[in-house]
C-alpha cells in the first residue's frame, strides 16, 4: 500500500510542470524597443506624447513608486512559479529509468561502512548540494549566453518559437521511444574515472557522472523547464528553474541516507518507470503545440484554429489513456499482465480530460484550460458565440482599423487602435478600458474565457465601457504613415513594438494582462490600473469604481 502512495504522489508531478506557468505574468515585449521613464513625473509634452499621442497627466497617472512595487511583485510571483515548475519537474525526473534504480545504488555507498549516521547524511548532502551546483551553473549559462534581453524577446519571436516546438516534438519522440537523446560516452567515461579519486572531489565528480549518464531521461524535461524559464521574461528564470529542478533530485539522496530505513518504501523498478518516461512524452507533445499557436497567432497564418489544436490534444490525450489501460504498447514496454490500481485511477483521469475536451470543438469554453488554447474567436463553428449573442448584442468591428488582424473577444465593443477607439469614446462619452494584451498571454485568454463570460461583467463591458486592445506581440509591420521613432531615434516598425513602447514608457508596467480604465476627453487615468483578477466579482467592483470616478468628472 505504502508503495502505491509513492508511486501517486511522484506521478501527479509528470502533469503539474506543465501547466504550472499559467498562473503567471505574462512579459511580452521586446526590451530593446523600451524606454522606461525616470523620475516619478512624466511630463506632457514626453516623446511619448509624441510617438503614440498620449497626453500624460500627473495626477492620473499611477505613481512610479506604485508600479516598480507591483512590478517587483510580479517578477517575484513569477520566479516562484518557475521554481515550483522546477521542482515538480524535479519529482518527475526521479521517476525516469536512468534516475530511480539508481537512488538505492548511490545511497548505500554513503551508508555502507559507516557507523556515523551523521557522516553519511553530511557526504550524501554535499552530493546533493553538486547536483545543485551543477543544475544552477546550466541555468545561469543560459542566462549568459543568450542575455537578459534576448531571453525576453523569445516569448514572441516566431524563429525561437518553432524551435522550441520542434525541440518539445523531438522530446516526445524520445522519451515514447522512438531514440534516445544522450551525451558523449568520453564525457560520461572522464567523469567516471574522477568519481574513482574519493574524497569530496570524487562525490562532486558522482554528481556529475550522474547528470551525464541521466541525460538521456532528464534532457527533455530539462530542456522544457528551460524554454517555459526563458520565454517567462525573468533574468534568473533559467536559474531558478534548474534550482528547483536540482533540489528535488538532491532532497531524496539527503534524506534516504539519514533514513535507510525508508527506502522499503519506495516501489521496486520495473516495467512501470518506462510507462512514466512515455506518459511524459504525450505530454511533451501536447506542451509543444502551445508554441506552435504562438507562431501561428503572431504571424496571423490563419490555419492553426482552436478546433485543430482541441482535436490534436483529445488524440494525444485519448491516446495516453488508452496506452494506460495497455491497449498500445510501445517498443520498450514489458508485458502488462494486469493493470494496477494507480494505473487506472490515472487512466480514468485522462480519459475523462479527453472526454471534457471534446464539446470544444462546437465551442464550448472549457474554462480550465482556456490559458493554453487559441482565443475562442479562431474557432469556425462556434454554438457557445451564438447563444452568447442571442442574450445581448454583438457590435459589428469589422470596419474597425486591425479588424482583419484581431478579433473583437464575445463579440464585445472592442477597437485595436489607441487613436480610433479614443475618438469613438469621446462622441459616445463613454469610459475607456485599455486593455494590453498578447498573442501568447495565457492569462489574457483566462481572464476572456472565464471572468469576462461571467453576464454581470460582460454587460458592463458591452454597454458602459469602450474596450481598447492592444496586441504588444504582434509582429504586423505597420504602415509608413503610422510608423513612429522613439525619444532615443529608434523606429517603431511593427504594431507590437508601438503599444509596448507605450505600455513601458506611459504606464510604467510590462506585463499583460494590463487594464487602464481612462476618461476620454481629458486622456487621464482614472483609477490605479491593474492586471489579471480571476474573481468576477471582484474584477466587476474594479469597472464599477472606475465608472463613478468617470461619472462624478463628467
Amino acid at each position: 500500500m505504502k508503495s502505491l502512495i509513492v508511486k501517486l504522489l511522484l506521478l501527479i508531478g509528470l502533469i503539474l510542470p506543465v501547466f504550472s506557468y499559467a498562473q503567471e505574468p505574462d512579459t511580452l515585449q521586446n526590451v530593446d524597443e523600451l524606454e522606461f521613464v525616470d523620475g516619478s513625473v512624466m511630463e506632457e509634452a514626453s516623446s511619448a506624447d509624441t510617438v503614440i499621442g498620449v497626453k500624460a497627466d500627473t495626477a492620473a497617472v499611477v505613481k512610479k513608486a506604485e508600479s516598480i512595487i507591483k512590478g517587483e511583485e510580479n517578477k517575484e510571483t513569477s520566479l516562484f512559479g518557475i521554481f515550483l515548475g522546477g521542482l515538480l519537474g524535479g519529482f518527475a525526473a526521479l521517476l525516469m529509468p536512468c534516475i530511480f534504480p539508481m537512488l538505492p545504488l548511490t545511497v548505500s555507498f554513503f551508508t555502507k561502512g559507516n557507523q556515523n549516521r551523521s557522516k553519511a547524511f553530511g557526504r550524501a548532502s554535499f552530493y546533493g548540494i553538486s547536483i545543485i551546483v551543477i543544475y544552477v551553473i546550466l541555468g545561469l549559462a543560459v542566462t549568459l549566453i543568450f542575455g537578459s534581453d534576448a531571453l525576453n524577446s523569445l516569448s514572441t519571436n516566431g524563429i525561437f518559437n518553432f524551435f522550441f516546438f520542434l525541440m518539445l516534438l523531438a522530446f516526445g519522440a524520445s522519451f515514447l521511444g522512438a531514440f534516445e537523446i544522450s551525451l558523449p560516452s568520453s564525457w560520461v567515461n572522464k567523469m567516471d574515472e574522477k568519481s574513482d579519486k574519493g574524497g569530496w572531489a570524487g562525490i562532486f565528480f558522482m554528481a556529475a557522472t550522474l547528470a551525464l549518464v541521466s541525460f538521456s531521461c532528464t534532457g527533455p524535461i530539462i530542456g522544457t523547464l528551460l524554454v517555459q524559464a526563458a520565454t517567462s521574461g525573468a533574468l534568473l528564470g533559467p536559474a531558478i528553474g534548474m534550482f528547483g529542478f536540482s533540489l528535488a533530485l538532491a532532497i531524496p539522496f539527503a534524506l534516504f541516507a539519514l533514513f535507510p530505513s525508508a527506502m522499503k518504501a519506495m516501489p521496486k523498478s520495473g516495467g512501470w518507470l518506462n510507462s512514466v518516461k512515455v506518459v511524459l512524452g504525450f505530454l511533451e507533445l501536447a506542451f509543444a503545440l502551445k508554441f506552435l499557436s504562438n507562431v501561428d497567432l503572431a504571424y496571423h497564418w490563419n490555419w492553426f484554429d482552436r478546433e485543430i489544436f482541441l482535436s490534436l490534444w483529445i488524440v494525444i490525450f485519448g491516446l495516453m489513456g488508452l496506452y494506460l489501460l495497455g491497449k498500445i504498447k510501445f517498443a520498450h514496454d514489458s508485458n502488462l499482465a494486469h493493470l494496477s490500481v494507480v494505473r487506472t485511477f490515472f487512466a480514468i483521469v485522462v480519459l475523462s480530460f479527453t472526454v471534457y475536451m471534446i464539446p470544444g470543438l462546437w465551442g464550448a469554453p472549457l474554462k480550465s484550460i482556456s490559458a493554453f488554447l487559441p482565443p475562442q474567436s479562431t474557432q469556425d463553428f462556434d454554438l457557445n458565440q451564438a447563444s452568447l449573442g442571442s442574450a445581448t448584442h454583438n457590435v459589428d468591428v469589422s470596419s474597425r482599423k486591425y479588424a482583419n488582424l484581431f478579433h473583437a473577444p464575445l463579440g464585445l465593443n472592442v477597437f485595436f487602435d489607441y487613436k480610433e477607439g479614443m475618438e469613438y469614446a469621446q462622441k459616445n462619452h463613454k469610459m475607456v478600458m485599455i486593455d494590453f494584451t498578447g498573442h501568447a498571454c495565457v492569462n489574457c485568454r483566462k481572464m476572456e474565457a472565464n471572468v469576462w463570460t461571467d453576464p454581470d461583467v460582460r454587460s458592463v463591458l458591452n454597454n458602459d465601457i469602450v474596450i481598447i486592445q492592444l496586441y504588444v506581440d504582434d509582429r504586423t509591420e505597420l504602415a509608413i504613415e503610422d510608423q513612429q521613432k522613439t525619444a532615443d531615434g529608434k523606429t517603431l516598425k511593427t504594431i507590437g513594438s508601438k503599444w509596448s513602447y507605450l505600455q513601458a514608457h506611459q504606464f510604467e508596467s510590462n506585463s499583460q494582462p494590463f487594464y487602464v480604465l481612462m476618461d476620454p476627453l481629458k486622456e487621464k487615468v482614472l483609477i490605479k490600473p491593474q492586471g489579471a483578477d480571476y474573481e468576477a466579482n471582484s474584477y466587476l467592483v474594479y469597472l464599477k469604481e472606475g465608472l463613478k470616478v468617470f461619472k462624478n468628472i463628467q
